[in-house]
């Protein structure tokens, strides 16, 4: 499988936005001040290291192949540590962090839907599309946090 230059661009440009995630999720699992905040971006982090080297193939010649069938979304169910009426200064440094990485999330999301249709081979859209998905779980799954914690 050989790359167009467009092709091959549009995948460096995701590499990058994808390693900026995981330096986030990372830095932010270390500034969370609840552990279930601290999990879902460690979680989350993991993830996007899982992009960013699915990308990294790519670029390789390889296309991983994807189920298109994530339900992490749908199917997580945090705990409150959060009480809904406390206003604490930990909730609202983690209300932040939240709040930034779903911003995040929307970005990153936008990306794979405008880059998808760089891409003639229907694997790598596929596999674009996966992701997409996956980000879109991940905003999701923040939104259902701040809403368990009364941030929402």
């Amino acid at each position: 499988m050989i790359l167009t230059e467009k092709e091959t661009n549009a995948i460096e440009d995701l590499k990058t936005q994808e390693q900026a995630c995981i330096e986030k999720y990372t830095k932010y699992s270390n500034q969370a001040k609840d552990p279930v905040l601290k999990e879902l971006f460690e979680e989350i982090a993991r993830d996007e290291q899982k992009h960013f080297d699915s990308l990294d193939q790519v670029i390789k010649g390889k296309v991983p192949s994807v189920d298109c069938n994530d339900s992490k979304g749908k199917n997580y169910n945090p705990a409150a540590t959060y009480d809904s009426l406390g206003n604490s200064e930990d909730k609202k440094a983690d209300c932040y962090l939240a709040t930034d990485c779903i911003g995040t999330e929307k970005l990153v999301s936008g990306e794979y839907n405008s880059d998808v249709f760089v891409f003639g081979n229907s694997d790598i859209r596929k596999l674009l599309a996966d992701i997409q998905i996956e980000e879109q779980n991940h905003a999701e799954m923040l939104w259902k946090y701040k809403t368990a914690n009364g941030m929402a």
